[in-house]
């Protein structure tokens, strides 16, 4: 009798490029606000991440750039040594396990706030404010504010961030990077005809919009090996106040051009948990495989289930699971043994320093 494991997909190994994946499960970026020492990964952190090394790839969570990056209470950096240093034993503590480790470089633009940059403003491709209730900062919930366009001079510079985060990365042991242009932060604001509403060559046409995600991939591929750098997308969501009229043909044109690069992949929010902005239909994996050749990761509300048929159909190459990751850090053996997972935990759970709601979740093994 056949094995009905021996016929899943998701859980069959996958060649990332010149990298092995021992399965097709991806625990994507989650911000989890634990790096409470100026941004520097900890011990705490190195448990965490090497708790889920059961997956075939590990992407962090979004990883600050620059200060000018900064957003996010407690989120990491990566532009400093003693960032550095701090991620190198996280990279050894998930390589002991044999799981591929990529890092996201975050910038968050305009979802930022004045009380993270002494007193300046956020930085955006355009003035034009979030339109949502609060934003959490340093001195707790506050109202959004008008971000300042970026000069078109001060853009080389964002750029050359970038690239010094890559070599960061790369210093740190890092396997790859994955480029964050989507949830409303700075690479995707720029992509989007909502929120850019430059006339110089960073504005204007598709082209012109694409123009930064297009430089920083050109930067950071001269520190990574093209296949081993991945762009995150987010077509279809609404987070920070997104969402473009003409959000289908941005994200064809987008996916089109990356295409020409031979990337390690692009990582799609297709799913709408997250929201979605209504404008439209929502945009499928289907749509971006007519148009890259390269693995595509899905992400965004998958259950097991939904994940294999995507699998199998070929819409997608792997799955990325958030939220049944955060609670059960033996997701792939819950998936091949058919076990009941843990229950989601609290929202105010997910973002609070400390063990609770982070690394307290027991495997099934350990509970049964």
């Amino acid at each position: 009798m056949t094995d009905p494991l021996s016929l899943s997909k998701l859980l069959s190994p996958f060649e990332l490029g010149d990298l092995s994946l021992k399965n097709r499960v991806v625990m994507p970026p989650l911000t989890r606000g634990r790096a409470v020492n100026l941004g520097i990964p900890n011990d705490l952190m190195v448990e965490y991440y090497t708790q889920r090394t059961g997956v075939g790839l590990i992407i962090t969570e979004g990883t600050f750039i620059s200060p000018q990056a900064n957003g996010w209470v407690n989120a990491p950096g990566i532009y400093t040594l003693e960032h550095t240093e701090g991620w190198k034993k996280v990279v050894s503590g998930v390589h002991s396990k044999n799981t591929p480790l990529f890092l996201q470089l975050w910038h968050c633009g305009r979802a930022s706030h004045s009380s993270f940059h002494d007193g300046k403003l956020a930085v955006a491709p355009s003035a034009i404010k979030i339109n949502e209730e609060y934003v959490h900062t340093p001195q707790g919930k506050q109202p959004h504010e008008t971000p300042r366009a970026l000069e078109t001079e001060e853009i080389p510079q964002i750029v050359e961030d970038y690239k010094k985060a890559a070599e960061n990365a790369k210093q740190a042991g890092f396997d790859g990077v994955e480029v964050h242009s989507a949830n409303g932060y700075l690479l995707d604001s720029f992509l989007q005809s909502k929120t850019n509403q430059r006339t110089d060559n960073y504005g204007g046409s598709i082209e012109n919009r694409y123009r930064l995600l297009k430089e920083v991939i050109e930067a950071v591929i001269t520190v990574f090996p093209v296949n081993r750098v991945g762009v995150r997308l987010s077509p279809n969501g609404v987070f920070n106040d997104m969402g473009s009229v003409d959000y289908r043909e941005t994200f064809l044109y987008v996916a089109k051009e990356l295409n020409s690069y031979g990337l390690a992949y692009i990582h799609i929010l297709d799913g709408l948990e997250f929201g979605f902005h209504e404008l439209g239909e929502p945009m499928t994996l289907a749509e971006f495989k007519n148009v890259f050749d390269g693995p595509i990761i899905g992400n965004c509300g998958y259950t097991q289930e939904t994940a294999e048929a995507a699998i199998q159909e070929g819409l997608a190459d792997l799955v990325a699971f958030g939220r049944p990751i955060l609670s059960n850090p033996d997701l792939v053996d819950r998936f091949a043994n058919n076990w009941p997972l843990n229950p989601i935990p609290d929202v105010k759970l997910w973002y609070s320093p400390g063990k609770e709601g982070y690394t307290d979740f027991p495997t099934y093994k350990t509970e049964n």
